[in-house]
């Protein structure tokens, strides 16, 4: 039998197997010919859990996902292929869902036969979504939970999803827990994270770190190198012993704030950028439109949350899901409730290291949670666990480029190609 080597794409919210098509391409492309030990790379781009059934949280995305890995291998064995080994990437919430595929995988024996190589995420919100000391934050945490279905009490960490009321992310990165034990299967680990502009999953979540060195990178006197080989990929960075005084601040309406405004990214997507004198009408247009538009998302939300909870229900009444890994994990939870509540009370962790970083100011630095500190704490302990960082200066949310999302409607979105040959050049066949 033909040996394969299977890569699982996991795309991200509201997202669909296109969204990584340029990650499928380039992968197939690298890796075209067999590995030396004749092994062939068979590529699985995610179907079922797309668009509206990312809304179902990240524990019924993983169970789907689990279902397509083991099918595909069952069509493979049928026509005379055995696969042999097993990669899986996952993008934005892509990832998360991968973590808790391999947990399922592992749990179920399947690496006692399919050897587990590659496990990468890019821009994933490993501690989920953020806070910063602003209002919108504010209101992005309250509404989002509820606009987002389960999913959205996954990401904000609201969720009770052990039977102790622990949330989904803390169990998947204790390292007592079968999520992370599967990660310690790969032989290597890697994820990627955009330094600046994710607006999206920014550098502290998608890199899993305490601190944010890049939140104000042009002045904090911060030393980034690229790399010359993969560009918009930086090669290493080192904080300044010395780090400059504050910039000045600029007089409102002055020459050099009128040069600082027009030199910041477009606040319009390249389809809604016009000309004088049509960016004018535009501009007196938002008004009205930024409500409107507002209004319409909020709704859309509202009524596709509403269509996963009714989803939800349905799923967890169905007697056939009784054997699924929150169930089994329930068990376990309830059998080591007296030590696991003693792991929640311990002292909040802090960094190994000494802080180096220069004072941020707090509109640009998240406050984390007790949770999420857990969660950066342990999985850093990951072994052999290594972080690439993207730098996309001057756009406005580099989340899309990363992975080249959408490059037929979005010329910028190539930029970032080399980031994605890196990573297709970095998995090991």
């Amino acid at each position: 039998m033909a040996s394969i080597h299977l890569l699982v794409l996991i795309h991200g919210m509201w997202g669909n197997p296109g969204h990584l098509a340029e990650l499928h391409r380039i992968a197939q492309d690298t890796h075209s010919l067999p590995s030396e030990d004749g092994t062939k790379l068979e590529i699985l781009l995610a179907e079922t859990n797309r668009e509206e059934g990312t809304y179902d949280g990240i524990d019924w995305g993983g169970e789907r996902v689990a279902k397509e890995v083991l099918a595909t291998v069952k069509e493979l064995e049928s026509s005379g292929e055995q696969v042999t080994k097993l990669s899986v990437t996952g993008y934005s919430l892509g990832g998360l869902v991968a973590r808790y595929l391999v947990g399922i995988l592992h749990q179920r024996g399947f690496f006692d036969k399919v050897k587990p190589i590659n496990f990468n995420t890019i821009a994933t919100p490993h501690i989920g979504l953020l806070r910063y000391p602003s209002f919108f934050s504010s209101l992005t945490h309250t509404l989002g939970p509820r606009l987002l279905s389960r999913t959205g009490e996954q990401f904000y960490g609201v969720d009770k999803w052990s039977p102790n009321g622990r949330p989904l992310l803390l169990v998947m990165a204790d390292p007592e827990r079968i999520f992370y034990q599967a990660l310690t299967k790969f032989q290597h680990l890697r994820i990627y994270a955009n330094a600046i502009n994710d607006v999206t999953v920014p550098y502290v979540t998608s890199a899993i770190e305490f601190e944010d060195p890049f939140a104000e990178y042009e002045t904090n006197g911060i030393e980034i190198s690229i790399s010359d080989e993969h560009k918009q990929l930086i090669q290493q960075y080192s904080m300044s012993d010395n780090p400059p005084p504050p910039p000045a601040k600029v007089r409102t309406l002055s020459k050099a704030w009128f040069k600082k405004v027009r030199s910041r990214p477009p606040i319009f997507p390249p389809a809604l950028q016009f000309r004088f004198p049509l960016n004018l009408v535009m501009y007196g247009l938002l008004p009205i439109l930024i409500p409107t538009f507002l209004s319409l998302v909020i709704v859309n939300f509202t009524l596709a949350s509403h269509s996963s909870r009714a989803r939800i229900k349905d799923l967890e009444a169905d007697s056939s899901n009784a054997n699924r890994l929150a169930h089994i994990l329930a068990e376990l939870e309830r059998e080591m409730e007296g030590a696991v509540v003693d792991l929640i009370d311990r002292d909040d962790p802090e960094p190994t290291q000494p802080s180096k970083m220069p004072v941020i100011k707090e509109k640009e630095h998240p406050i984390l949670t007790p949770n999420q500190k857990k969660i950066v704490s342990w999985l850093n302990t990951l072994p052999g666990l290594k972080k690439e960082l993207a730098f996309f200066p001057n756009v406005r949310n580099a989340h899309a480029m990363i992975v080249s999302r959408d490059v037929k409607r979005f010329e910028a979105h190539k930029l970032g190609e080399p980031i994605i040959r890196h990573w297709a050049s970095s998995l090991i066949i």
